[in-house]
């Protein structure tokens, strides 16, 4: 990606805390890339037009992770550890609900843009690729 002049930015919802277990868990995802949106109104989300869970009118294909038995357990010992739950929050936790996505932005221009419909309908990594290397000059990704 570096190569065709792009830069990779993880925002997650939550707090710093929850980000570093976050990364603790994902090794290969450096700090250097990821941020976290603390914001009690979620307004960064709002402002990118990302919806929430209850929102989907629609049911996406899925794909099952290939998870092991190793990794569901470490995901559902840790979830509770990651979740956007704030302290005192009863019902649903809004955080829960909320929704995220992919952009690819050429300076000040959105080349792409995907908004999930559901949690796990994450943009084709392939289109996701291809969008960030037009204009490149064949510059591997």
């Amino acid at each position: 990606m570096r190569a065709a002049g792009g830069e990779i930015v993880l925002v997650s919802l939550g707090d710093a805390e929850k980000l570093a277990k976050f990364l603790e868990l994902n090794p290969d995802i450096p700090s250097s890339i990821a941020r976290v949106d603390d914001s009690m109104d979620f307004a960064l989300y709002e402002a990118c037009g990302f919806g929430k869970f209850t929102d989907a009118t629609t049911k996406p294909k899925l794909q099952s992770p290939n998870f092991s038995f190793g990794d569901w357990f470490k995901y559902l010992s840790n979830v509770a550890k990651l979740a956007p739950i704030r302290e005192g929050e009863r019902g649903v936790p809004e955080g829960v609900l909320r929704l995220g996505g992919t952009f690819v932005l050429r300076g000040d221009d959105v080349v792409y843009a995907h908004a999930e419909a559901l949690p796990g309908a994450h943009a084709d990594v392939d289109d996701v690729l291809r969008a960030a290397a037009v204009g490149a000059q064949s510059a591997p990704l």
